[in-house]
């Protein structure tokens, strides 16, 4: 980007995909040519990689910022932490993720 910051989001999708990943996929374009890179994993991909049990984003390599959401989807609370063992676990996990995540150009649905 214009700063030189990296904006790389990965999402993990259930396959065949919910009318709700459709629109996101379909809107995603718009963070694409921000300069936002893109990636998808169909969760069958997924197996070996652990995963955190929640939504993160991460940023600079130090802090998190973890989202919770009720049952229906609803964001309950969203956390920020720079707790080590946690950051070092995200880190890992999105790491892992983006390898094996397909670039939003060529993820078709």
């Amino acid at each position: 980007m214009a700063r030189g910051v990296a904006v790389r989001r990965a999402r993990v999708v259930s396959e065949p995909v919910s009318e709700y990943i459709r629109w996101e996929h379909y809107v995603t374009q718009a963070n694409v040519t921000a300069g936002e890179e893109v990636r998808w994993l169909p969760r069958r991909r997924a197996t070996s990689i652990p995963l955190p049990g929640n939504d993160f984003w991460l940023f600079d390599g130090a802090l998190l910022r973890v989202h919770h959401f009720s049952g229906d989807g609803a964001v309950v609370e969203d956390e920020i932490t720079a707790d080590p063992e946690a950051v070092k676990l995200c880190s890992a996990a999105f790491e892992a993720v983006w390898d094996r995540a397909i670039p939003h150009h060529l993820y078709k649905i």
